[in-house]
């Protein structure tokens, strides 16, 4: 009875199991906050960010989550109530809030079988006692994955920033160099998406924003030459942490790869003694596309890390799970909201408390 639902799912995302070869790269179309809007609410916001928040941080993540509770964790609740004894019916019903919450198929499939051998080791009798254990597993698949940290010690360190246009990548880049610089690093940005000059002026207006300099070269200028320079001022300012754009909008795979292929060479030859991170920044709202995007980026760069952000426009969070085991990549920060603190560092044992509503 389930198979149908699998295969259905299947080739609906058949669509979007691999980008061609030829793509302009763009973010799809999706469910969360127009980002020009957020962009502009971000900059009448950033100076209240700056002095600091009264929130606090569990509650600024459980109020970002408010949404994929509501797709997941309260859909799940709903669904215990509804069955007297744990069966098979329950398992499949299961199964398809998981998956059309963007935990992905194979990583449903086997966190139901999981459950069920749980279910049989343990007498479990009462279908709301899966709950806790479906909490225990969400949060034991994102432990297992590497240190969800980002790498910045010892200083100095190099993050290189990429991710298709319209995702959030510059507003993550302002809101990376706000946490560094609270925390007492010299930042300093570099502008290397040249191919767009609406992308160096935004990334100069939130340096100028957060107080750090931005490195920056003409529209259309070598992105791997704005790079070099930027390494060469931050070795003469003694800076601690480097952040680095990179472009959005890249013709194909080959391209791609071509061009970080470039950037990370100059890396590796002018700042060898570097902390290096580099960091792809995915859209939450688009789901299983956010995946595919990550696959290409594998394919062309080492990633060491994810920014999934905008997760408080969507009720399909499940994605931080099922990007997270698909792909063997941490997580690292998620954005779960405009404010220049809901950019957070990414804690598993935190980010599934807050989804399931745990006390702190």
């Amino acid at each position: 009875m389930f198979k149908g639902f699998i295969d259905k799912f299947t080739k609906k995302n058949d669509k979007v199991n691999g980008l061609p070869e030829k793509s302009e790269y763009e973010a799809p179309k999706k469910d969360g906050p127009d980002e020009e809007k957020m962009e502009k609410t971000q900059e009448i916001q950033v100076e209240e960010a700056v002095d600091g928040s009264k929130y606090n941080l569990f509650k600024r993540l459980k109020d970002g989550l408010f949404k994929t509770k509501k797709g997941i964790v309260d859909r799940v609740d709903n669904l215990l109530k509804l069955y007297k004894k744990i069966d098979e019916d329950l398992f499949e019903e299961l199964e398809e809030i998981l998956i059309t919450a963007d935990i992905g198929v194979q990583t449903t499939l086997e966190i139901v079988d999981d459950l069920k051998d749980k279910v049989r080791e343990e007498k479990v009798l009462e279908p709301i006692q899966i709950k806790k254990l479906l909490m225990e597993k969400l949060r034991g698949i994102l432990e297992e994955l590497p240190d969800s940290q980002i790498n910045i010690d010892p200083s100095p360190a190099i993050i290189l920033v990429v991710g298709v246009n319209g995702v959030g990548k510059t507003t993550s880049i302002a809101k990376m160099a706000f946490r560094f610089k609270n925390k007492g690093k010299k930042v300093l940005l570099a502008a290397g998406d040249t191919f767009r000059a609406a992308a160096i002026d935004q990334l100069k207006v939130w340096g100028d924003r957060v107080g750090v300099d931005v490195i920056r070269h003409q529209e259309g200028a070598d992105p791997a030459a704005v790079i070099y320079d930027a390494i060469h001022a931050a070795k003469a300012r003694e800076i601690d942490v480097l952040i680095c754009d990179t472009a959005g909008r890249l013709h194909n795979k080959k391209n791609l790869m071509n061009e970080l292929g470039k950037i990370s060479r100059i890396v590796d030859r002018e700042y060898s003694d570097a902390s290096k991170e580099i960091l792809l920044v995915l859209d939450a709202t688009t789901g299983q596309n956010a995946v595919q995007q990550a696959k290409v980026f594998k394919e062309a760069t080492q990633i060491t890390g994810l920014v999934l952000t905008k997760l408080d426009g969507t009720a399909k969070g499940g994605v931080v799970v099922g990007i997270s085991r698909e792909l063997n990549i941490p997580v690292k920060l998620i954005g779960v909201g405009e404010q220049m603190e809901d950019l957070q560092e990414f804690d598993p044992q935190t980010f599934v408390r807050a989804m399931f509503e745990e006390d702190e």
